[in-house]
Parts: C-alpha cells; structure tokens; sequence
C-alpha cells in the first residue's frame, strides 16, 4: 500500500531513508531533546501562574484583551518582499524580543548561495489566491 504522501501509517515498517534513524511513534510524541520538553513546561507553568496573578489582580477582562491581542498579532505579516515578516508586535506582547536563540542567526535563508530575490507581485498573487505556487521560491 504505496501512496504519493509522505505520511506514515503506524501498521507500516519505518523507512530510515525517508524518515530518518529516530523517526518512529516515539520520536513523533517525544520532543527532540529531553531539556525541551523541560523548558516547555517550565514556560507554560510559569505562564499560567502570571495569567492567575493578572486574573486575580485586574480581572479577567484583562487575559481576554491580552489573548485577543496575541491572536491578532500573530497573524499580522508584511507583503512578501524584500524584508522578511517579523511578527515584532507579537514578540512585543509575549516579551520574546529579549530571547536569542540560534534560530535568529543561523541558518538564514539569504545566507545561501542558491537564494533568489522573492517577486513581491507573484507572492500577493498567491497569498490572493489568483496564481499559484509558492509565495516566494528561495532555490533554483
């Protein structure tokens, strides 16, 4: 039973080439790092625990505006262009503009050799849905 997806079927033996050598149902429910899954928790523990304080010291009028407002932030993204989208208000709101991870420097997609200037008309194209495609192909 061969489909065109690359989707795993739990009846299936593992691929190791297509999946790579972790790549079972336990890697897919447990995080890549063991610290992760750690941090992740330690993040939500303490974020619950500042939503309870602001809920018991404002109300919850408060928690509701600061959700409504992350949903709305979340979702803003700039023109594809020149200039990539950085969610800055969201990063304002959650107080993620202090965190610097390697993600913020490495790996950079216009770092590559192979990187193309995106064509901001055929992205607007594509994100209004009158052409198809990717929004901005990065490789030639």
């Amino acid at each position: 039973m061969q489909s065109s997806s690359m989707k795993r079927e739990i009846s299936e033996a593992h691929d190791t080439i297509r999946f790579g050598i972790n790549a079972g149902v336990k890697a897919d429910l447990a995080p890549p790092h063991p610290l992760q899954s750690t941090i992740q928790s330690e993040t939500k523990f303490w974020a619950d625990k500042k939503k309870f304080g602001t809920d018991a010291i404002y109300g919850s009028a408060l928690n509701i505006r600061k959700d409504l407002d992350a949903q709305i932030l979340s979702r803003f993204q700039r023109p594809p262009g020149a200039l990539p989208s950085s969610l800055l208000g969201y990063e304002a709101l959650t107080g993620s503009l202090d965190d610097f991870g390697f993600e913020d420097y490495l790996n950079m997609p216009h770092d590559s050799d192979s990187f193309r200037q995106p064509d901001m008309h055929h992205g607007m194209e594509v994100r209004l849905g009158l052409s198809k495609g990717p929004i901005c192909p990065n490789f030639n």
